[in-house]
């Protein structure tokens, strides 16, 4: 018993020691420590503060600008929703004008498309890329449509690993059987028949109910008849 009330009596002291020690450093340090404290406080408020009188207003404000440019994009009025009719902004304005809001990335997104349909293949891919909001599905056919700019500008390398992407990106049974159907395309275009074949694999293997599935046993047959 003596044994065990010495041990607790060594802790006792030791945590008595170590909280004498944390008083003795906040007392010499206590001004920078208030300081430090105070600024991050501030930082925290003015964090809170930004988000809700300035960046969700804005957010707010940019999807009840844009709502009209995505209207003529569902019409395929596609300059119309690219420019702005004159009272409406078009995607391009809402970029300009709320650059950091999700209104003006999911802006580069439809500007992207637009311009792949207008032959501006370059020009849709650096809107494409700064498409960052990571929705399951147009994520994907961001990454897709990256692909499709690369192949027409014969860029097959590039494009075969923007599909892959795309396909890899919220695996499910649409969109990536289609992307990893394409990246098999283009790999085959450059040459590459073992990563074609790969592809084509696996929407046998782990997309077996898509609408790819249905004829990929004959694509893997010719490859691997060559």
């Amino acid at each position: 018993m003596a044994k065990k009330t010495d041990s607790t009596e060594e802790k006792i002291m030791a945590v008595e020691e170590a909280l004498s020690k944390t008083e003795i450093f906040i007392e010499k340090n206590q001004k920078p420590l208030g300081i430090t404290i105070g600024v991050i406080a501030l930082l925290v408020l003015a964090y809170f503060g930004y988000q809700r009188f300035y960046q969700i207003p804005r957010e707010k404000e940019a999807q009840s600008q844009m709502f009209m440019a995505e209207k003529y994009f569902e019409m395929d009025s596609l300059k119309l929703a690219l420019n702005g009719d004159g009272m409406y902004p078009g995607f391009l304005g809402i970029i300009d004008d709320y650059g950091s809001t999700k209104s003006a990335k999911l802006a580069h997104y439809y500007t992207g498309i637009i311009l792949l349909n207008e032959g501006q293949y370059d020009e849709a891919i650096s809107h494409l890329k700064k498409f960052k909001i990571k929705d399951n599905m147009v994520y994907p056919m961001a990454k897709g449509a990256i692909g499709d700019a690369y192949m027409e500008l014969g860029k097959t390398d590039d494009a075969a690993e923007a599909y892959l992407e795309a396909a890899d990106t919220f695996k499910n049974d649409f969109t990536s059987p289609m992307f990893l159907q394409k990246a098999a395309w283009a790999f085959e275009d450059a040459g590459k028949t073992d990563k074609a074949l790969k592809a084509y694999e696996r929407i046998n293997t782990e997309f077996p109910r898509s609408t790819e599935a249905r004829d990929v046993e004959k694509y893997i047959a010719r490859l691997k008849g060559n």
